[in-house]
């Protein structure tokens, strides 16, 4: 099937070509940060987790919201989000692999990885995420494949293949727990500190997740004419409008727990993050109320059925929940767990332009193999006839 990526219209190679220049500036500025070390990013002593790790965590989320579709399908028999699945593990193989990127990006030097493999630690919460995202990335490697060509020939997928399936949804579950463990795990940083931390991640991932691939879905549909089908998308967009209110209430629980138990070190980092420190405001706060108004503003867009059933103002509610979700976890989440650190030292981290580079290029990455990858399976069910 590999052959379909060589028969495209001009503006799919131009796009590829677009990718591909972002994937160099991102390769180019991270060989200066393999010359230069990690001095050139915002990270210090105080601050040992930056922008990779939080937006390592966000894709984590999104490569897990592949089972928001499965899950339905396989468990309850919704044959709905069948047309819509191999596009969601598609989508899943892409994340695992940015996810893989910026943990290479923030180790500093890439053959660290390979201490990882060559002298395992089982008692290390780290080791245990490295298998789980490499086993996640087989599976859906795996079951697409196998599926997406059983779906070609118009056959069914052969048995061996739904216990694989039953497996990555128990799979994706547990890629983004065990992810939470890393932070829930360190005693020394309060906002990590908390029972609720895996909880909080898998709801802000499976309305996350499942709203950018609705979105990417929406880009195709006007690109070629693919329909993932209105009962479908308002399903998963139900789905996704109990996610994020049981996100927004989990983060209302921290809130309370914090500021109504009286504990310092519960309460310093929120209101770090909502009002700074000591009469001084960074640059995080602004972006905090933001998201928080952009979380209360997509739930007002999407709970109402006669809003969220619409089709023109479902992209816009979608953009702004994805945007509110990302400000929460791909920006606060890091940032409020190291200030203050455990002396309570209040330490200023600012993503500097060469790891914003660094991160364009992986996203780019990204994005080229879902690019690549969505092409092969939009032209297999034009073949097929199930476009």
């Amino acid at each position: 099937m590999i052959e379909k990526v060589l028969k495209g219209s001009p503006k799919f190679y131009v796009w590829l070509v677009f990718l591909g220049s972002l994937i160099g500036l991102g390769a180019f500025t991270y060989l200066f940060q393999m010359k230069y070390g990690l001095s050139i990013t915002g990270m210090s002593r105080d601050v040992s987790w930056g922008f990779y790790i939080a937006q390592f965590t966000y894709l984590v989320g999104v490569a897990a919201s592949a089972v928001m579709l499965v899950l339905p399908a396989y468990f309850h028999h919704y044959k709905k989000f069948k047309k819509m699945i191999i596009f969601g593990e598609f989508m899943a193989i892409g994340a695992v692999l940015m996810c893989m990127l910026f943990i290479v990006a923030d180790m500093g030097q890439p053959q660290r990885m390979l201490n990882v493999m060559l002298h395992p630690t089982p008692n290390s919460v780290m080791f245990y995420d490295m298998m789980v995202l490499m086993g996640y990335l087989v599976l859906n490697a795996v079951i697409g494949w196998t599926t997406l060509e059983c779906e070609r020939h118009q056959v069914e997928p052969p048995k061996w293949i739904k216990p694989l399936i039953y497996l990555s949804i128990f799979w994706a579950f547990s890629i983004h727990t065990v992810t939470a463990f890393l932070y829930s795990g360190l005693p020394g940083r309060h906002y990590f500190l908390t029972a609720i931390m895996a909880a909080r991640f898998l709801s802000s991932a499976f309305c996350a997740g499942p709203s950018i691939l609705l979105l990417l879905l929406f880009v195709v549909r006007k690109m070629t004419g693919f329909n993932p089908g209105k009962e479908a998308v308002q399903t998963l967009t139900k789905i996704i409008t109990y996610a994020m209110g049981i996100n927004v209430f989990f983060f209302l629980l921290e809130v309370f727990t914090a500021f109504y138990s009286g504990v310092p070190g519960h309460a310093h980092p929120i209101a770090y993050l909502f009002s700074g420190h000591g009469g001084h405001v960074d640059w995080i706060t602004g972006f905090m109320w933001v998201g928080a108004i952009l979380a209360i503003l997509s739930l007002a867009l999407l709970i109402p059925p006669s809003l969220r059933d619409n089709e023109k103002l479902l992209p816009w509610s979608l953009a702004i929940l994805v945007t509110a979700t990302w400000i929460d976890k791909g920006l606060g989440l890091i940032i409020g767990g190291f200030t203050p650190n455990p002396f309570e030292k209040y330490t200023v981290y600012t993503p500097t332009v060469p790891e914003l580079l660094i991160s364009l290029g992986i996203f780019a990455t990204g994005l080229f193999v879902v690019s690549i990858l969505w092409k092969i399976a939009l032209d297999v069910k034009k073949e097929a006839g199930t476009f």
